[in-house]
């Protein structure tokens, strides 16, 4: 999974779960929140793609959500995850930064 925060790889194993005390390692944000869940979309009622969720305040806390999978190539940040042109795109502008 990818933290939503700093971007950070975190490898998890198959049968692993995500705790609701777990943090990233590098940064220490919630790994069990909103902004790391597959169903976390800010284009949807609540945010959430999930129709059953329970409508969480803080997106970016931990919390107790049933519904909660790990994303797992999300650039959580957006939301989605980035297209190799945009990728390409941010590489050649940051060529020519002054």
């Amino acid at each position: 999974m990818v933290c939503w925060k700093c971007g950070e790889r975190v490898e998890l194993p198959p049968s692993a779960r995500v705790g609701q005390r777990d943090a990233c390692p590098r940064c220490n944000s919630d790994l069990h929140s909103c902004r790391n869940c597959n169903f976390y979309d800010p284009g949807k009622n609540n945010q959430c793609s999930e129709p059953q969720a329970e409508w969480v305040r803080d997106k970016e806390a931990a919390n107790y959500c049933d519904y909660y999978r790990p994303n797992s190539s999300l650039a959580a940040r957006g939301g989605r995850a980035a297209s190799p042109a945009e990728n390409a795109k941010k590489k050649f502008d940051s060529l020519f930064k002054t």
